[in-house]
C-alpha cells in the first residue's frame, strides 16, 4: 500500500484539524485524512461519508483530495456541495450516512483551513484526532479499493426543516450579517420563507471576507451591523461566523448580547416546556446566566468548553438546550442537539416575536455585572496545564472554593474569575466577573497573584467591560 504521512504537529487540534494553507496545510493533507478516515469507517462496518466545504478559495482544492482519499478506501461518498457546517451534520443525522467531514476554516483568517469531523452521529476529537495522526504516520489503511461519489443538495430540505420550528406570532425587522461566510445561499433561501422584513449585510459568499473578519464574539466585526440595525430601527440584528456554527445578536438599540445573554432568553422558552430540564453552559459563561436558569425552574450544568464536549455532555444528559460564550448553541429540543446558527436564529427569532417587550428592554432587565473579556496570554505548551493545576493546588490547600470542571473556577464574596489552558494554542485564558467594579479589581489581582506564583506577570491594564 506504501502510504504514509505526516501531520505538521500544530494541525491536529482538539475539536479539529485545522491550519495555515500551503504551510501548515494542503492538498496531501486532505487526501491523508480521507483516507485514515475512511479506513476507519470502512473498518467499522460503515461506508457512506457526507462532505461539505466552506466559502474559502482553499476550500473546493482541499475537498477535491479528501474525496480521493476517501474513495481510495473503498468509501461511499455522499458530496452536499459548499454551504454551512450545519447543514452538513444536517446531512449525517437524516441521510444514510456512517460519517461526515466538512472542509472549513470555521472563524479563522482566509489563508486558514481545516476539517470538522464525525463518525456516525457523533463528533470525533480529541484522542480521536491523535489517533487519526497515529495511523497516518503509521501508514494503517484499509487495502485500496475503489469508493463512489454522489452530489446532493440538500439545502431545500434543510431549509424546509428549519422552518418546520417557527413559531413567532408576530413579522419581526431584522437585519443580518452573513460576514460574505458559508451560509449565503441558504440564508437566502430561508428568508424567502422567514415571516418579517429582512435586510442582509455581506450576502456573497467570498472567502476573502472582505468586509470584516467572520467572528461575531468580537465587538470590532459587529460594527457595520450595529450601525444597520440602528439606521433600520431594525428589532433585532443577526451574526454568523465564517461557517455558520456560531451566532452573535444585536438588539434593537444596537447593544450586543454575549452568548450568555441570549442564552437565558432561549432557556427560559425551553423551560416552559421542560420544567426542570438541565440547560448545560461552558465555564466561561456569567454566573447570570447559571442563577437565571436556576430562577426558571432549571438545572443549570456548568461544563468544559468546546462545542464537541459540549455535544458529547448533551447526549449524556439528556439537556434539551446548551450553549457556549463563543455563540454555539445546541437544541436537543426538537432539533439533533449540534450546533447551528441559522436554526438558532430560527428559535430565538421566534422567541423574540413572542415577547410583549423589546430585545433591549429584556438585556436591561439582567441583572448588571462587571467583568472582564476573555484574555489571552501566551505560555508555553509544556507549561499550560500545570500553570493551572499549581494555581489548583494552591486553592484547594488554602480552602478557597474551586470548580475544577475545565481548568480553574473560583467563587469569591466579589464574584468569580477562571484561569484555563486553551485546548487549540499555547495560551492561558482568563476571566473575571463581578458585582462592582471594585470587586472586579480584587478579583484581577487574587488572579495576577496566583499566576505570579508560578511566574507568570500578565498584564490586565484595561480589561473592564460591563455586561
Amino acid at each position: 500500500m506504501n502510504f504514509s504521512h505526516q501531520f505538521h504537529p500544530t494541525s491536529l487540534r482538539e475539536y479539529d484539524i485545522r491550519g495555515i494553507v500551503g504551510e501548515t496545510l494542503g492538498e496531501a493533507d486532505a487526501f491523508a485524512i480521507g483516507r485514515v478516515f475512511g479506513s476507519i469507517v470502512v473498518e467499522a462496518g460503515g461506508r457512506r461519508i457526507a462532505v461539505g466545504r466552506d466559502g474559502r478559495l482553499s476550500s473546493p482544492a482541499l475537498e477535491a483530495a479528501l474525496i480521493r482519499g476517501l474513495m481510495a478506501s473503498g468509501a461511499g461518498v455522499i458530496a452536499v456541495g459548499e454551504g454551512p457546517t450545519p447543514m452538513l451534520y444536517y446531512a449525517a443525522f437524516t441521510l444514510p450516512t456512517d460519517g461526515a467531514v466538512m472542509v472549513t476554516g470555521s472563524h479563522n483568517p482566509a489563508n486558514y483551513n481545516g476539517f470538522k469531523m464525525m463518525l456516525g452521529k457523533k463528533p470525533f476529537f480529541g484522542q480521536d484526532i491523535l489517533r487519526l495522526g497515529a495511523r497516518a504516520a503509521a501508514g494503517q489503511v484499509v487495502a485500496p479499493a475503489t469508493g463512489s461519489l454522489e452530489h446532493r443538495d440538500v439545502s431545500e430540505a434543510y431549509v424546509s426543516r428549519l422552518m418546520q420550528d417557527w413559531d413567532g406570532d408576530k413579522k419581526l425587522n431584522i437585519v443580518w450579517d452573513n460576514g460574505n461566510g458559508a451560509a449565503g445561499d441558504v440564508l437566502a433561501k430561508l428568508l424567502k420563507k422567514l415571516p418579517g422584513k429582512h435586510k442582509v449585510l455581506n450576502g456573497k459568499i467570498d472567502g476573502t471576507f472582505p468586509a470584516h473578519h467572520p467572528d461575531p464574539t468580537v465587538a470590532k466585526n459587529l460594527e457595520q451591523l450595529i450601525h444597520a440595525v440602528r439606521e433600520a430601527g431594525a428589532d433585532v440584528g443577526v451574526a454568523f461566523d465564517g461557517d455558520a456554527d456560531r451566532i452573535g445578536l444585536v438588539d434593537n438599540e444596537g447593544h450586543i448580547l454575549f452568548g450568555d445573554q441570549f442564552l437565558v432568553l432561549m432557556a427560559r422558552d425551553v423551560l416552559r416546556e421542560h420544567p426542570g430540564a438541565t440547560i448545560i453552559a461552558d465555564v466561561k459563561a456569567s454566573q447570570v446566566l447559571f442563577d437565571e436558569i436556576a430562577k426558571a425552574g432549571g438545572k443549570p450544568l456548568m461544563w468544559k468548553t468546546g462545542h464537541s464536549l459540549i455535544k458529547s455532555k448533551m447526549a449524556e444528559t439528556g439537556a434539551p438546550l446548551a450553549g457556549e460564550m463563543s455563540g454555539h448553541i445546541f437544541y436537543n429540543d426538537k432539533w439533533y442537539g449540534f450546533d447551528d446558527a441559522l436554526y438558532a436564529a430560527v428559535r430565538v427569532l421566534g422567541v423574540i416575536a413572542r415577547m410583549h417587550e423589546s430585545l433591549a428592554e429584556f438585556r436591561a432587565g439582567l441583572p448588571v455585572v462587571v467583568n472582564t473579556p476573555e484574555l489571552r496570554f501566551d505560555c508555553a505548551e509544556d507549561r499550560k496545564f500545570a500553570v493551572v493545576a499549581e494555581v489548583a493546588a494552591r486553592l484547594k490547600a488554602s480552602g478557597e472554593p474551586v470548580s475544577d470542571t475545565d481548568g480553574v473556577r473560583v467563587m469569591t464574596e466579589d464574584g468569580w474569575w477562571l484561569l484555563r489552558a486553551s485546548n487549540t494554542q499555547a495560551v492561558l485564558v482568563a476571566r473575571a466577573e463581578s458585582t462592582s467594579a471594585a470587586g472586579l479589581v480584587k478579583l484581577k489581582s487574587e488572579l495576577a497573584g496566583q499566576l505570579a506564583a508560578s511566574g507568570l506577570a500578565p498584564d490586565f491594564s484595561g480589561t473592564n467591560t460591563g455586561h
